[in-house]
């Protein structure tokens, strides 16, 4: 398991649903939310090392999501 905690997740769902939520609904949204994280901090990385920056920004963000 990630790092992204179940009831977090569980409120994500609820607040887009009104919805109760099951434990393994929270848990694999958890799952997808850590994985698409890592995905996407990978591609901002290479964004500021192109910039030859060794931070990364909020612009990297906006253009990983982008990309």
């Amino acid at each position: 398991m990630g790092e992204i905690a179940i009831a977090a997740t569980e409120r994500i769902i609820r607040k887009g649903s009104g919805l109760r939520v099951s434990e393994s609904a929270s848990k694999a949204l958890a799952e997808f939310l850590d994985e698409e994280g890592v995905r996407i901090s990978q591609q901002a990385a290479l964004f500021a090392k192109h910039a030859k920056r060794k931070t990364i920004t909020n612009e990297d963000i906006k253009l990983a999501l982008k990309k």
